[in-house]
């Protein structure tokens, strides 16, 4: 079967990701019998939606085993002079285009996030996090940032303006008060003005979702010019072209800076996905358990131990295959 066959293929669903892992599990360590390879290869020839699940199994088995029985120290010198030469090469681009830029009134972060990729630059951001890591960060005027898992800021305190742009992830902000200064928080899909707040921002690839929890802030759409007040206690999300309807503004976006999921009668895929922002590998949920309502406050620095909790609380089981793949099961 052709590749473009393979990436034509439907999304696998949990089941084939599930059994696609299995079947990794088995082979990773090149011991398995004749007769279980040839299972393997009759299995993986199926279906289209097979291979396109051991391409996804293996796309994350060689992000955590990228150096499994390899003892050349070279691997490690050659990976860090790699990452060094990308270091240097963005240096050397950032620096081109605040030359270019010159008087241009998109500015210097703008320029940053307009031309460069999302990864490059939450890696050479001012402030970032890890995944699974949170931190929080006063700014030279006052300010308060927090940054949630998997997140990146660039700053810029001005004698004219103050700029936080979210590179990646999500970020809550305390503004202090300063009427001489205005405070944007500025995303690829627009910017926002705090008019005296506490709101949070949180950037997915299509959308940007702002939650505000004291004062209001104003959105503009990059494209298009539509334009917002959101007052206290209300959220909207947006892209560069409209600014969808708001609504009540969800506390989970504001527990998170004392270290808390909270679960509001929502389902085990939305836990699920919020749990996917803390933890590294893989964590899949079953259709038939996926909907089950889920209530309670748990600790988002410890995913594993939510797992367990949510174990206990409800009719599912947690099965772990590889020690970076995890699945949550319907109980037998």
């Amino acid at each position: 079967m052709t590749n473009a066959a393979v990436d034509n293929a439907p999304r696998p669903s949990h089941a084939v990701l599930a059994q696609a892992a299995h079947w990794y599990a088995l082979l990773r360590d090149g011991k398995a019998p004749a007769q279980d390879r040839a299972r393997w290869q009759a299995w993986l020839g199926s279906n289209p939606t097979h291979q396109a699940a051991w391409r996804y199994v293996e796309g994350i088995g060689r992000d955590f085993e990228p150096l499994r029985g390899r003892t050349d120290a070279r691997v490690a010198a050659d990976t860090l002079s790699v990452a060094t030469a990308c270091l240097h090469t963005r240096r050397r681009v950032l620096a081109g285009i605040v030359a270019v830029a010159g008087g241009v009134s998109l500015g210097w972060m703008g320029w940053r996030q307009a031309l460069l990729p999302a990864s490059v630059m939450a890696w050479g951001a001012d402030h970032r996090t890890a995944i699974g890591e949170q931190r929080e960060i006063a700014l030279a005027d006052g300010s308060r940032v927090w940054l949630n898992t998997a997140s990146a800021v660039n700053v810029s305190i001005k004698a004219s303006e103050r700029i936080v742009a979210l590179v990646e992830g999500e970020v809550f902000i305390a503004t202090a008060a300063d009427a001489s200064r205005p405070f944007f928080v500025q995303t690829a899909h627009g910017r926002m003005q705090a008019l005296g707040t506490r709101f949070n921002v949180r950037l997915d690839a299509d959308r940007t979702l702002l939650a505000v929890y004291e004062g209001a802030v104003a959105i503009r759409a990059a494209a298009g010019g539509a334009t917002r007040v959101l007052a206290e206690g209300l959220q909207a999300n947006f892209n560069a072209a409209e600014i969808l309807a708001p609504e009540t503004a969800d506390p989970a976006r504001e527990a998170w800076t004392q270290g808390a999921l909270v679960a509001d009668s929502i389902s085990l895929r939305r836990v699920v996905d919020e749990l996917r922002r803390y933890r590294r590998g893989h964590l899949g949920v079953a259709d038939e358990v996926a909907d089950l309502t889920v209530y309670g406050s748990f600790p988002v620095h410890e995913p594993e131990r939510v797992l367990r909790m949510l174990a206990s609380a409800l009719p599912i089981r947690i099965e772990q295959p590889l020690p970076w793949w995890t699945s949550i099961e319907a109980k037998r």
